[in-house]
């Protein structure tokens, strides 16, 4: 530590500028210790209360990133890119456009991770592909990509462990809205992944990280500009969480739901989403001239079938059970289904994505604390969505739940999530903005 850790703090308390050199110390002292708890929350409720300009935020994401070990494929002759959601509920998009995009000639090297909160994880929604294996070596994630155009890890501790300490803090001491440390949390990670480029689907909504549109803009027009400055190629879509994405709710409900996909039954918005950050990446990679071309690629490989193989052969590279392609009751079922029913004729006039991504986390299909242990089998799947004309009786959704109990609680709270009404509203636009 070359600069004195207190004077820093001071410096960006009073509204001064970090050097990179100074963010650099800062972030040593968080992986070395040096840095004690006190000044590492304080140093962030100074950036959240201060800011950080361009350069300062790009100076912490490469500290952070260059913290810990830093891939490199350039045995992998494709170009690499990735996506990453500030996530939502219902939002199982990896799992569809990883093999969608290396059906296309993309490499995608995809570091994910578990879900907190009312938002469902990739790495949990894997994790109910029996045998399916997410703690890969950086070796065994290397050579997947390769045989397989794309490979889906959990992070390893090896790769930008300051990240594991800042965010701990910054969940305990009030910072985590910041879009400085939002953004060098995502991209440190994302760029140690060794990507040329990176798609963010930027939600926003009810159920999203950021609720409102000109947060959630701010967040993403800070993401694509510290991208590129640290040397990568950049596209973001700010997408619509103000409704689940899909019908499944649940890590298996989830994965069942993208196996019918890759078969063609796709839900339309789960597809539009798909297909859009599917564009992005293509176009990124230079494999497609314009968006058109790269999406009508895309929809021939969806359906030629093409995906389908890639998603197999993946499944087999990281120890998952192919037969669950062909017999997805091999993903196995919760002990009790029970339907939740229209009490009165009239149209869905909501779909709460938060009260419903609450109801599966107290069903237990999602973690309160990072330690919690997951149920894969329950959730929700919903049989109506917004707009849609019921009868009284009619089912509107189904709860997936361990006990008797629990079952009952979430009916009611399910029925109170999709209220009907008179009046017949439509579904807004799903892609809300792009920056590329």
């Amino acid at each position: 530590m070359h600069h004195h850790p207190a004077s820093l703090i001071g410096k960006k308390r009073d509204g001064g500028e970090l050097s990179a050199a100074e963010i650099s110390d800062l972030v040593a002292g968080v992986v070395d210790g040096s840095l004690g708890d006190a000044q590492l929350g304080a140093f962030l409720m100074a950036v959240c209360c201060n800011g950080m300009t361009a350069a300062e935020t790009t100076a912490l994401t490469l500290a952070m990133r260059d913290s810990g070990r830093v891939l490199q494929h350039a045995h992998v002759k494709r170009p690499k890119i990735d996506k990453h959601s500030t996530g939502g509920v219902g939002d199982k998009v990896s799992l569809l456009l990883a093999p969608l995009v290396a059906a296309a000639g993309v490499a995608v090297p995809m570091v994910s991770g578990r879900g907190l909160g009312h938002t469902g994880g990739t790495i949990d929604k894997l994790a109910a592909l029996p045998g399916y294996r997410t703690d890969l070596s950086i070796d065994r994630f290397q050579k997947v990509l390769e045989q397989c155009g794309y490979a889906m890890a959990a992070p390893s501790a090896e790769v930008a462990p300051a990240d594991k300490r800042m965010y701990a803090t910054r969940d305990i001491s009030g910072t985590v809205e910041s879009i400085p440390l939002i953004t060098s949390s995502i991209l440190s990670k994302k760029l140690a992944e060794g990507i040329d480029g990176l798609v963010m689907d930027v939600k926003c909504g009810r159920a999203a990280f950021m609720k409102e549109q000109h947060d959630a803009l701010a967040l993403m027009e800070g993401l694509v500009e510290t991208g590129r400055q640290a040397g990568i190629k950049m596209a973001a879509l700010l997408t619509d969480m103000d409704h689940p994405l899909g019908l499944a709710i649940g890590n298996a409900l989830e994965v069942a739901e993208v196996i019918a996909a890759l078969d063609g039954q796709c839900p339309s918005d789960l597809r539009e989403v798909t297909l859009a950050l599917g564009t992005e990446m293509l176009l990124l990679a230079g494999v497609a001239t314009d968006a058109a071309s790269a999406k009508a690629t895309l929809e021939q490989l969806w359906s030629d079938v093409v995906v389908r193989q890639v998603f197999r052969h993946n499944l087999e590279l990281q120890g998952g059970d192919p037969r669950v392609l062909d017999d997805p009751s091999l993903l196995g079922r919760a002990a009790f289904v029970v339907p939740v029913e229209a009490s009165r004729p009239g149209f869905v006039v909501d779909v709460d994505p938060q009260a419903l991504g609450r109801v599966v986390v107290d069903l237990g299909g999602g973690r309160r604390q990072p330690t919690d242990a997951i149920d894969p089998l329950v959730g929700i799947v919903l049989k109506k969505v917004l707009g849609d004309p019921v009868m009284a009786g009619d089912v509107l959704a189904f709860v997936h739940a361990a006990t008797e109990d629990a079952a009952g609680m979430a009916v009611m709270r399910v029925q109170h999530a999709m209220p009907i009404g008179d009046e017949r509203r439509r579904r807004g636009a799903l892609v809300l903005r792009r920056i590329a």
